[in-house]
Parts: C-alpha cells; sequence; structure tokens
C-alpha cells in the first residue's frame, strides 16, 4: 500500500523548539513524517536539547542557532539556507517570571516590551527575513492561545502578546499574499510545555478545559501538529489570515455544563 504524503518536496523552517514536549517539536516530526524536510532555527539556551533532538528527525536538511531579535543571528542562520522555503512554522513566545506574578496594572515596561517583542514581533522580523527564501509562495504558521482574545486566568502580559500576534497574522496575511504566502495562527487548548510551567495554576487549567471543552479531553502536541500539517498543504491554498482553534471546542463555550 502507497503511504500518502502530501508534504513531499516541502521544505519547513521550524523555529522555536525547546524541548521534547514542545509544540513545535511535534510539528517539526509530523510534517517529516508527511514527506517534509526540515530546517531547525533555535535560540542558544536550548543548543544541547536541539543537539540530541536534532539527529533523530528524518529529512533533516539542517540545524542553526537563530535568536530571531537579535539581527546578525538572522542575517547568519539565513545565509546558510540554500533552498526555497514552503512552510515557516513560528513557535516563538516568552514573558518574564515575574510578569505573571503581580497584578496587570503593575506590570513593567521592561516585561511588556519582552513579551511584545519576543511572542509578537518576531514573527515580522522572521517573516522579513524569511520571505527572500520563499520564491514559490508558501505558508506561514505561528501558535497562539485563547488569552489573546478573552481574559484567561494568570495569563496576563502573555495575553496581549498573542492579541498582538493574532493582529500581525492579518497584517502579514495582506502583506505577504501577493508573494503567494499565507500567513495563519493556530490556538491550541492548554498543553503542558516548557512555556507553560511558568503560567501559575497549570494542572487546574487542564482540569477545566476537560471538564467543560466539548470534546472532554487534553489537547496535545500532535492535535496542533496535524493542523499545521494541513495549514502547510496545498488544500489549505486559499486560508489565510485566520486563528485556527484546536481546543476541543473549549472558544465556542458561554456558560459551560459543570460536573
Amino acid at each position: 500500500m502507497t503511504i500518502r504524503k502530501p508534504l513531499k518536496g516541502k521544505v519547513a523552517l521550524v523555529m522555536g523548539v525547546a524541548s521534547e514536549e514542545s509544540i513545535a517539536w511535534a510539528i517539526a516530526q509530523e510534517l517529516t513524517r508527511q514527506g517534509a524536510r526540515v530546517i531547525l532555527g533555535y535560540q542558544f539556551r536550548f543548543h544541547s536539547r536541539i543537539m540530541q533532538l536534532a539527529p533523530t528527525l528524518p529529512h533533516l536538511i539542517s540545524y542553526g542557532r537563530c535568536d530571531v531579535l537579535k539581527d546578525d543571528e538572522v542575517k547568519d542562520f539565513f545565509a546558510t539556507i540554500d533552498v526555497p522555503i514552503d512552510i515557516v512554522i513560528h513557535a516563538i513566545a516568552f514573558a518574564p517570571a515575574r510578569a505573571f506574578e503581580h497584578r496587570v496594572v503593575r506590570t513593567k515596561d521592561e516585561d511588556f516590551a519582552t513579551a511584545m517583542l519576543t511572542s509578537a514581533h518576531s514573527l515580522a522580523k522572521l517573516m522579513n527575513a524569511a520571505r527572500k527564501h520563499m520564491p514559490e509562495g508558501g505558508s506561514v504558521i505561528t501558535l497562539s492561545y485563547l488569552g489573546g482574545v478573552r481574559v484567561a486566568a494568570n495569563y496576563k502580559v502573555m495575553g496581549v502578546a498573542k492579541a498582538a500576534l493574532e493582529a500581525y497574522v492579518r497584517e502579514l496575511a495582506v502583506d505577504l499574499g501577493p508573494q503567494g504566502i499565507r500567513v495563519n495562527a493556530i490556538s491550541a487548548g492548554p498543553i503542558r510545555t516548557l512555556a507553560a510551567s511558568g503560567i501559575p495554576d497549570m494542572d487546574r487549567l487542564l482540569e477545566w478545559n476537560r471538564e467543560v471543552s466539548p470534546m472532554r479531553r487534553d489537547v496535545t502536541q500532535a492535535d496542533v501538529a496535524h493542523c499545521a500539517a494541513f495549514l502547510g498543504s496545498d488544500g489549505a491554498q486559499m486560508i489565510t489570515g485566520q486563528t485556527i482553534y484546536v481546543d476541543g471546542g473549549y472558544s465556542i463555550i458561554g456558560v459551560p455544563r459543570t460536573p
């Protein structure tokens, strides 16, 4: 039996792998399962982990250090890419732990700037470099969360950053559309990852999602990866500027029916 590989022949750039629990890592694995070849970009602080993970990825083209907020690193990283890119995965987000410790009105300027630059503006900076390597157009996928459009307890300044990220998705979809580049976000339900570990009461958040979402189970990294692979495929050629919810239906609930 022939195994269908809808991404065969495509090259995917995956930015933001931090550990084997990362959504970005699950996406990289799923893209390769569907036939894509992958390039990994990572921050230096995750170097040792990437050295362990990268060699296990089939069809890996290369991997290299790239902090999207450092112009020199971006220039050096993209200078090593000599193949056209078809898919870009932006899985980059960060806010200092202290930004979650106090009331939103006490958010420090530097914490706000860090959250916005890392979690939202990094998408524009990444695409300013990546678009030059996408002569045939392609698909860009970033990761958001419901806290960008509704208040999520303890998400605080990161909710503001995700709101900006989703606005960037719309703006970049219009900006890059004439080049044949589609830009979408996946708004995933809560998933236990390294990035989520800094959010207080994560256990309760996961429990609540299981209790009230229509599907009554946790969202997994694999669930998000399947959606990302679809958005990267030719089957999604006319989908752009959208935020797709992969949350078991949690986002449709107003007043939940609780046990």
